[in-house]
């Protein structure tokens, strides 16, 4: 007799040891067709596992996280089988699951075409229908080996081969298609119905460029047709928003070969990096931190003693003077203690909170680059709190509220909330780690927000909050943390003198908010698609002449604006009006004033707002008075 636990706690009893489809098929009939893989006392499985003995057991279907994970893995073995049907020469390699959809490697004699890819998706379609079990074999390792030189699949071969012996080996046979994979895999092919074939790129074998370049294959897969179309969609809008091509056209920033990683800005996109970091100077000290700035190049043995140069060397850049060695600083942390020692610190100092604009170096792999988003080198609005333990929670709490502030300004609404806790290799007492953990959990409450927990994924020195923001077609942009850490500081020598005059190491809350200030500027060109908010937008209005005549005007106008404060051009080419309407409104300025005879004569401008809405005739005071409250407002758009 085997007794199956479900999730509900109601239990199932069996005469002899069922698979994971007779325990569906035990609920209902509908759960047995909907089922495409199990959990098995929380190990995920086939529906074909068999269950020895009595267990926790949970249905996965398509509803489920797991189940798309399955749905998508399994989606990338039919693509592995239509490639091996239609080029019977290509070998196959890996094909894993990643965020969206998955991707095949593959050895071919030339390069796959768009027809290929075309060919390839139709006839993944035809497999599918055919509805052909999926069915797990258990095989020893030198058979396998054996099994896939024999059929010319040396890269399968070599996998299996870098296996150490006695480990389970499984393949999955699919029609005429065997593949090796741990699994699990959806019960038949006709599960597999919402899929769609992506693009071609290249792949080194094992990631190594020594190695031979394969032809990988990107596709998605969905439960349902309307989630993947509504993917799609979002790739489209995600294309027109993407910040490189915008910030050629918005002739906000360049990149070049010559500096690879580094950004050219440019004066439109250096107007809105000042508006961003004048915003966060105004946190900075409105939230009691103290900005500090400290040098790009620190010594070798300070990074040896904070473990840098050990284990993050390969990630650094690196100078010699004098014969001493010295890298570039890829974080601002130890910087910011050098300032806290400088001095004899008490109890009653803390909490001390540093801020700074620095600005970072990292050598990342060229291939991870990607606009402004994945630099070389960047600045952070990098901050840290020295505090005591019982300081810890008033600072996360505050922390909290200071961020769910400034992403409203910027236009985020939707935050996404994770707390990363302790991992099993760490430093520090676990009585140090249950008030670290509770009090980032109790300022999360206390903003009276939603968060999941990450278990063991927190740093080494301390858990993490990591929060997410949700931009305007649905995408999660990881930007803000605070960290908890124990560490730092005292491997630099960070000491305060505590109430009973001991000498304490404080702890080092790690936190920004934006991370990135080049990566959140390209967000927020993304986010905006271009237009940016008033108080963002690198000119807020132009003033635009219909004939000649109206040249000194314009100038007037322009003039009286910038006294107050805005940014603003004149157009005085000699241009039809419509000609400049159309520039202007690609370029998505907020505002277009146009000024003819009639405007002239009676001091006015005629508005038209981004969009094209027409605002109507406004005296220049009028008009300041609503760029001012757009401004003030942190609108979006104009109003």
């Amino acid at each position: 007799m085997v007794q199956i636990t479900l999730p509900d706690g109601s239990q199932r009893s069996f005469d002899a040891p069922p698979t994971v489809a007779d325990v569906a098929a035990s609920i209902g009939s509908g759960l047995a067709r909907a089922a495409l893989a199990g959990k098995v006392d929380g190990r995920l499985v086939d529906t074909s596992y068999r269950i020895e003995r009595d267990a926790k057991v949970a249905i996965v279907t398509d509803r489920d996280p797991e189940g798309l994970d399955v749905l998508r893995h399994s989606t990338a073995h039919l693509l592995a089988y239509a490639v091996k049907s239609l080029f019977p020469d290509a070998q196959v390699t890996i094909g894993p699951v990643i965020e969206n959809g998955f991707y095949y490697d593959f050895s071919y004699k030339r390069p796959f075409t768009p027809e290929d890819l075309q060919a390839i998706e139709t006839k993944m379609a035809e497999l599918a229908r055919r509805d052909e079990p999926v069915v797990c074999e258990r095989w020893e390792r030198d058979d396998a080996v054996r099994f896939f030189e024999s059929i010319g699949e040396r890269y399968k071969a070599e996998i299996i081969a870098s296996i150490p012996s006695g480990e389970p080996i499984t393949l999955y046979r699919e029609g005429e298609f065997v593949d090796l994979c741990r699994g699990p895999h959806v019960p038949s092919t006709g599960r597999l119905k919402v899929f769609k074939l992506m693009k071609l790129a290249g792949a080194y074998w094992r990631g190594n460029s020594d190695n031979e370049m394969l032809q990988r294959i990107y596709g998605t897969a969905w439960a349902k047709k309307e989630e993947q179309e509504a993917y799609l969609h979002m790739l489209e809008e995600a294309e027109k928003r993407d910040h490189r091509k915008l910030g050629r056209e918005l002739d906000l920033f360049h990149m070049q070969d010559e500096a690879p990683g580094l950004v050219f800005w440019h004066p439109k996109g250096w107007t809105i990096w000042q508006q961003v970091e004048q915003y966060m100077r105004r946190v900075y000290r409105d939230t009691g931190y103290l900005e500090v700035k400290g040098p790009q190049i620190l010594d070798r043995s300070l990074w040896e003693r904070t473990g840098h140069w050990q284990n993050y060397r390969e990630n650094m850049f690196t100078t010699e003077s004098e014969n001493r060695s010295y890298a570039l600083k890829p974080m601002n942390c130890p910087g910011h203690i050098q300032i806290f020692k400088s001095d004899l610190r008490s109890y009653r100092d803390l909490p001390l909170r540093y801020g700074e604009f620095g600005q970072c170096h990292r050598n990342e792999p060229s291939g991870a680059l990607h606009g402004i988003m994945r630099v070389r080198g960047f600045t952070q609005d990098d901050g840290h709190a020295f505090v005591t333990e019982d300081q810890i929670l008033d600072e996360c709490v505050a922390f909290t509220r200071d961020l769910q502030r400034v992403y409203r300004d910027f236009g985020f609404e939707h935050i996404l909330y994770r707390v990363a806790t302790r991992p099993d290799m760490r430093v520090g007492s676990d009585d140090l780690w249950d008030k670290a953990e509770a009090a980032l959990e109790e300022s999360l409450r206390r903003a009276d927000v939603e968060f999941t927990i990450a278990p063991g994924e927190g740093a080494f020195y301390g858990p993490k909050i990591e929060y997410t923001l949700k931009d305007a077609i649905g995408r999660a942009w990881q930007c803000g943390t605070i960290q908890v850490d124990f560490n730092m500081a005292g491997l630099l020598g960070a000491e305060y003198v505590a109430e009973d005059n001991s000498r304490r190491v404080p702890v080092m809350l790690h936190r920004a908010i934006v991370g990135s200030m080049e990566r959140f500027i390209g967000i927020l060109i993304e986010n905006h698609a271009g237009a940016m908010p008033m108080w963002l937008a690198p000119v807020q209005a132009v003033v635009a002449t219909i004939t000649e005549a109206q040249a000194p005007y314009a100038r007037e106008v322009a003039e009286s604006l910038a006294k107050q404060g805005f940014r603003v051009e004149t157009d005085l080419r000699n241009e039809k009006i419509n000609y400049k309407i159309r520039e202007h409104s690609l370029q998505k300025l907020p505002y277009i004033l146009v000024v003819g005879d009639k405007e002239r004569q009676a001091g006015k401008v005629a508005v038209r707002a981004r969009g094209g809405a027409e605002v109507g005739v406004l005296d220049v005071g009028a008009f300041a008075a609503r760029l001012s409250e757009d401004v003030a407002l942190k609108r979006s758009q104009p109003q």
